[in-house]
């Protein structure tokens, strides 16, 4: 695993923006693994990247009951999935999160629940607590796949 970036967010603000960067690099097929604690801000990632790739103000409920929550954007499919209610890692494939991983963009938190189904070439955001203690954020990207270290060299925030 290859760390591409770590980068301290003071607050939502910069937790977006650093979204909206990603986002621009996304294309079909690409798996994005959101992983951090229980309010740490993988919804705040999830929702702006999804915002940004339909290219205009949308709703984006957190699929926390619903499991998953797909949107139709011009140029590729965002399969939202939240795994913390599953039991098993099998459950997923009820989701067609097969399907998903291969042919479309996929934000998947808890990710954790689906270890061994996550593809090799997954990018791996992980947020922890900032070391302010201020409520800020330390988001921590990595990817086994260079691909993933090319495409986001330079990223800009």
């Amino acid at each position: 695993m290859t760390t591409i970036m770590i980068r301290e967010l003071a607050d939502q603000e910069e937790t977006e923006a650093v979204a909206r960067a990603l986002a621009a690099h996304l294309r079909n097929g690409d798996v994005l693994a959101l992983e951090g604690t229980l309010g740490i801000g993988k919804t705040v990632l999830a929702r702006a990247i999804i915002r940004v790739c339909m290219g205009a103000p949308v709703e984006v409920p957190s699929p926390t009951f619903t499991l998953l929550q797909s949107y139709e954007a011009k140029d590729v499919t965002i399969h939202h999935f939240d795994l913390y209610r599953i039991e098993a890692p099998e459950e997923a494939y009820e989701l067609g999160i097969e399907d998903a991983f291969e042919d479309d963009v996929s934000l998947v938190e808890w990710p954790e629940r689906i270890a061994g189904l996550l593809p090799a070439g997954t990018l791996v955001l992980r947020l922890e607590p900032g070391r302010g203690g201020d409520g800020s954020r330390r988001l921590a990207i990595s990817s086994g796949d260079p691909d993933w270290v090319a495409r986001l060299a330079g990223l800009d925030t």
